[in-house]
């Protein structure tokens, strides 16, 4: 079967059990009730995610983990904002994205694209950045007490790291 057949049954298959699953919802909603919408919305999002991420492993396209992972992301922010009402936080909640990027990165190096090491290591670079962009970000927006007036020290470190580590790369 070629690529794109398979992309094809793979798709319309997902659809179908999707498909089923909210016709099972309006026939016996009493089955359901664990889904409250008004809180649960998000976790439609999430669901999103993972359904690009089983598309993606069904039709042989590992690289569908990097989107998978951005819609998954984005998703567990706001289910989290959702519940706690924290919508302020988008100030600098967005300086993860690029950290749900590399984790898609690792996840298409282990579900068979590309090298494993190179993997784990952009997508590391990656969420390691997005880890210090979210701290900095969330410590002079106020959303954060992580680093308080010590953020800028945090820039230096990594960017000491960032020099040291080009420096003294293997080739």
């Amino acid at each position: 079967m070629g690529r794109r057949t398979r992309s094809n049954v793979v798709g319309g298959t997902l659809l179908i059990l999707l498909g089923l699953l909210f016709l099972a919802y309006q026939f016996f909603p009493e089955r359901f009730f664990w889904l409250q919408i008004e809180l649960t919305w998000p976790l439609i999002v999430v669901g999103a995610g993972l359904f690009l991420l089983v598309f993606g492993l069904l039709a042989g396209a590992p690289g569908m983990a990097v989107p998978a992972a951005i819609v998954s992301g984005i998703g567990g922010l706001l289910y989290w904002q959702n519940l706690t009402g924290n919508w302020g936080s988008w100030a600098y909640a967005w300086a993860l994205i690029p950290g749900f990027v590399g984790i898609g990165i690792i996840l298409a190096g282990l579900l068979g694209e590309g090298r494993i090491r190179d993997a784990i290591d952009g997508g590391g670079t990656l969420i390691l950045i997005s880890a210090v962009l979210f701290a900095i970000f969330g410590s002079f927006l106020g959303g954060l007490e992580l680093l308080g007036d010590w953020w800028p020290l945090l820039l230096i470190l990594v960017g000491l790291l960032i020099l040291l580590r080009s420096l003294f790369r293997r080739r």
